[in-house]
């Protein structure tokens, strides 16, 4: 009772607020008889009769907020009869957001190709604010890519090369994530702007942080970031591509340093470069514990807290600050206090804190008096000794403050001499004779001597000292026998490396064994050392050790380094790590990239890395890629574990050799030929400024037209020329390139230009409907391959007589077909169709439009009343008579559905009759549906019956009805 709960703890250090907003339940302590204070601005409150502050237990509940009045900086004070501690300060700040300015803004033209910036302009507020963008009327909202990106800390919209689609009205969108208010600005005009980073960005340690970075231009730049010390990023870093921005989450002291944004297209080259410095607030990591302390005793307490800048310290007593003053101490971080008295008593708190923050740390003094008092350090009652040997006897009564001690040998009090020594807190009795008794104030205490002829066999252990040799993995029993005076109890302790075992623990590998042996299972390298022994009696003791060698793997090796790299090789060396008493036989190297699934084995030279060698070369690396190694030894035992990584190391840069592949293309638009492949992975290109080179040339000509594609990721080129004729065939070849020169092209393939749609439209179109659901279109086909105008396929339109030809549904073909069905339609519905050929061009000219009415649904109804019976081998079924509704197609019949399991297709009998019988074996069990059927199509299903399984019987009748 007593102790205060951390009040920094479940304090937020930030709140805001909406105005209608209630602020309670800040603070939740559970006290005992603890009184609270609240301060707002340094200002005590006081809660009134009608007053909107009111308290109950810790918490300060403010109704009806007012951002004039209740904004500020609040502090809790708890306080009872042990002391004063204070909480932590919270800021209660209010969220708002104001409405744009209603004025229209002025339109303005913008050349296609150009890029621009819409400014957003938000209004004024309170709290952290989201962006989109309307495009013309809402929802259409604007969506990020490569060309179009969205500001979250501006608001502003950036297009990098408008095209025609872009013409239309664009509306900012603000969003308040405290109070979810949504406003919307006027349509916005198109000026023209430069965008930079601030200077200098400052980042909390362990936040998430975001870069933005897009760019204007024509072609559309490409977006890369870098550090500008060279250091590569870490895999935490996420570099959006698409989108220009960079995240770096849980932000770290490493992480600080100056970034580029370099953006880049075929016409030049941009970059804008941003510093982010690193903060972080105080954390502690050494805290004063509640301490008890006798009068005239000396305290000392030490607090420290790491943060970016170094925090200073302050010390407070029941929530006033403390000052060196004689006895108290105070200076950096540390708190002594000397010849503590009653007045210290209390409650302390160390304050550590820089510009971005504080903690506050809680512990309590109590400074006692207590008589001399043996009841918790009672002195044994009865001690065993040879005659003539050495005694130790303990005396440790509590008090406070300190005061004297004696010793009495009956009503005489003991002097030091050559043999009573040490008459403080031990009282050490050399050579002791016979019958040498004595007693301690109040407290009895014997010391009997016995001689040594009245113990005539000494304890011996008969196990010799030995060591011992085992392999990681396997069982040993370590012996410990001995030869004893059957009249004294033995008591055996084992110790491993000077620590006792405590058997039950260290992970269940000790066991006790028989008498004092001790069996150690399973042994691991961490068992080897040495192990004790110890046998103790009333009146002497003896030990033994013995040393356990374990052979195992070797450990990991230390130091990797990458001593010389080149684009395809590395040099390594490494220091050996322990053996473990079995010699390394061979090393492995394994590596890893950023583009690999794990650690893989390469290849090196020599190709098999001896034991006693301590350098290799990696080959066959891939260039420019950044690579981690790591070495793992091995002897006759097997591998150990693997060495820590290296540090990352990139190859060199060197001219591609891979081409991209599936290369393909066709399609397009009029006079247009284009050309796709699948692009290089990153792993593959060999160096920075990575692209591709498309050749191409109409078949049969002798000369190649190039163009260079300055985009590793880009998989497309299309050329567009009016001279180029439809479906006409080009021989094309891709190629690659970066910054240290060419590479191959790939091999020469054939593409088509784009071709024209079909120009004649398909004849004879027939519709008839198959059923309620279903409509047959056939129509007479086309020639399959008409000069430039190919056809692929037709497709298929069709749309309800009270819809409209654009509502259309499309159906497509393949191939040369001649007819389709249509699927899916309702009953006793008209339907338009018509019919199209197409090709890669898209659809041609339609043809006449025909129309088809589908039958009437099938019967809505299932059979009722299905009873069944079974003789000999037959199933005999009966049902009644499904009546159609007047919308409803005649029934023409049903149809018997049955199976054997349940998962199974089912076997179907048709009759026109309400009675069927199925000849089946009766050791089987059946599941059995009846559905009518008519010109409609199959009308709706009975339930499903379940006809068991009857072995030897031969007739079973079952007026079952089934509704």
């Amino acid at each position: 009772p007593g102790r205060y709960h951390d009040l920094h703890r479940p304090f937020p250090n930030k709140l805001m607020v909406g105005f209608s907003d209630c602020l309670s339940n800040v603070l939740n302590l559970t006290a005992f008889h603890f009184v609270f204070r609240w301060k707002l601005n340094g200002t005590a409150i006081t809660p009134k009769s009608g007053s909107h502050y009111s308290l109950s237990g810790g918490n300060l509940r403010i109704s009806h907020l007012d951002k004039d009045q209740d904004a500020g900086t609040y502090q809790c004070l708890a306080f009872n009869s042990f002391g004063t501690i204070v909480s932590r300060e919270a800021s209660l700040t209010f969220a708002y957001m104001e409405n744009f300015k209603t004025h229209r803004r002025s339109s303005v033209s913008v050349r296609e190709g150009q890029g621009v910036v819409l400014l957003c302009g938000p209004p004024s507020h309170s709290g952290d604010l989201t962006f989109s963008w309307i495009f013309n009327e809402y929802p259409s909202f604007v969506k990020q890519d490569t060309r179009r990106f969205i500001s979250q800390e501006t608001g502003n919209l950036y297009i990098a090369k408008v095209e025609p689609s872009d013409v239309g009205n664009y509306t900012c969108v603000v969003t308040n994530t405290v109070t979810k208010t949504r406003v919307q600005g006027p349509p916005t005009p198109l000026p023209k702007i430069e965008v930079q980073f601030p200077e200098i960005v400052h980042v909390a340690k362990g936040s998430t942080v975001k870069l933005e970075c897009f760019a204007l231009g024509n072609p559309v730049p490409s977006i890369n970031w870098r550090r500008m010390d060279g250091i590569p990023f870490s895999r935490k870093v996420d570099v959006r591509k698409a989108s220009g921005v960079l995240e770096i989450p849980y932000f770290q002291q490493e992480d600080a340093g100056t970034y580029e944004c370099v953006a880049e297209n075929s016409r030049g080259r941009n970059t804008v470069k941003g510093k982010l410095s690193f903060y972080a607030p105080p954390h502690l990591i050494e805290k004063p514990q509640d301490v008890q302390k006798p009068i005239d005793d000396s305290l000392v307490w030490e607090c420290k807290a790491t943060g970016k800048p170094k925090p200073s310290y302050r010390w407070m007593k029941n929530g006033e600050n403390l000052e060196s003053l004689e006895r108290i101490q105070v200076a950096n971080g540390v708190l002594s206090i000397s010849r503590l008295t009653l007045s210290d008593i209390g409650m302390y708190q160390c304050v550590a804190g820089n510009k971005h923050g504080e903690v506050y740390s809680n512990a309590e003094l109590k400074v006692i008096a207590v008589a001399p008092d043996f009841s918790q350090n009672q002195l044994r009652s009865h001690t065993m000794v040879k005659e003539g040997g050495d005694v130790l006897m303990e005396c440790r009564p509590k008090m406070s403050p300190w005061g004297g001690i004696s010793w009495r040998k009956g009503s005489e009090t003991l002097q030091e001499s050559n043999s009573i020594l040490s008459l403080g807190f031990h009282l050490t009795l050399r050579n002791v004779m016979v019958a040498f008794s004595m007693c301690f104030v109040a407290v009895s205490f014997t010391l009997t001597v016995v001689h040594v002829c009245c113990f005539p066999e000494p304890t011996i252990i008969t196990t010799p000292p030995s060591t011992l040799d085992v392999t990681v993995g396997e069982s040993i029993v370590l012996p410990c026998q001995v030869t004893h005076d059957p009249s004294l109890e033995l008591k055996f302790t084992w110790f491993f490396n000077e620590q006792l075992i405590h058997f039950g623990n260290h992970g269940g590998y000790f066991e006790k064994h028989s008498a004092g042996d001790i069996m150690i299972r399973n042994i691991q390298l961490r068992h080897a050392g040495k192990y004790t022994c110890a046998v103790q009696t009333k009146v002497d003791s003896i030990s033994i050790a013995a040393d356990l060698v374990v052979r195992g793997p070797p450990g990991p090796p230390t130091s990797i380094h990458v001593e010389e790299i080149s684009d395809t090789t590395a040099s390594l060396s490494w220091r050996p790590g322990p053996d473990n008493h079995s010699p390394v036989t061979t090393y492995t190297i394994q590596a890893r990239t950023p583009f690999s699934l794990g650690w893989q084995a390469v290849t090196t030279v020599p190709e098999v890395v001896e034991g006693r060698s301590l350098t290799a070369t990696v080959i066959d690396l891939s260039p420019w890629v950044e690579y981690e190694f790591r070495v793992l030894a091995s002897n006759a035992i097997g591998t150990g574990e693997p060495s820590k990584p290296s540090k990352q190391a990139r190859t060199k840069e060197t001219s591609p050799k891979v081409t991209p592949a599936n290369v393909s293309g066709g399609g397009g638009s009029r006079s247009e030929l284009v050309i796709t492949w699948e692009p290089v992975p990153e792993e593959l290109q060999n160096g920075g400024g990575f692209g591709y080179v498309v050749a191409f040339r109409p078949y049969g000509a002798t000369g190649w037209m190039q163009a260079a594609v300055p985009s590793s990721e880009a998989s497309k080129y299309v050329f567009k020329n009016e001279s180029i004729q439809p479906f006409s065939p080009f021989q094309v070849k891709v190629g690659v390139y970066n910054n240290e020169g060419e590479g191959p092209f790939g091999p020469v393939i054939t593409i088509y230009s784009a071709e024209e749609e079909p120009g004649r439209a398909p004849t004879r179109i027939r519709a008839k409907s198959l059923s309620a659901s279903e409509i047959e279109v056939s129509w007479k086909a086309l020639p399959w391959n008409t000069s430039k105008r190919r056809v692929l396929g037709y497709e298929l339109r069709y749309w309800e007589k009270r819809e409209k030809e654009e509502a259309a549904s499309v159906q497509r073909t393949v191939g040369n077909q001649t007819s389709a069905i249509i699927r899916g339609v309702r009953g006793s519905n008209t339907y338009y169709v018509t019919v199209r050929a197409y090709n890669t061009a898209g659809a041609g000219l339609p043809s006449v439009t025909v129309n088809v009415t589908t039958k009437k649904p099938p019967p809505s109804q299932p059979p009722a009343k299905v009873m069944w019976n079974t003789l000999n081998s037959k199933i005999i079924l009966n049902w009644e008579q499904v009546k159609a509704l007047e919308n409803e197609s005649e029934v023409t019949g049903y149809k018997v559905l049955y199976k054997r399991n349940r998962h199974s297709r089912p076997s179907v009998m048709e009759t026109n009759t309400t009675s069927v019988e199925l000849s089946l074996p009766m050791d089987e069990e059946y599941f059995i549906q009846i559905k009518p059927f008519g010109e409609g199509g199959e009308g709706s299903s009975s339930r499903q019956i379940t006809i068991p399984r009857i072995p030897g019987q031969s007739l079973l009748d079952c007026s079952l009805t089934l509704h």
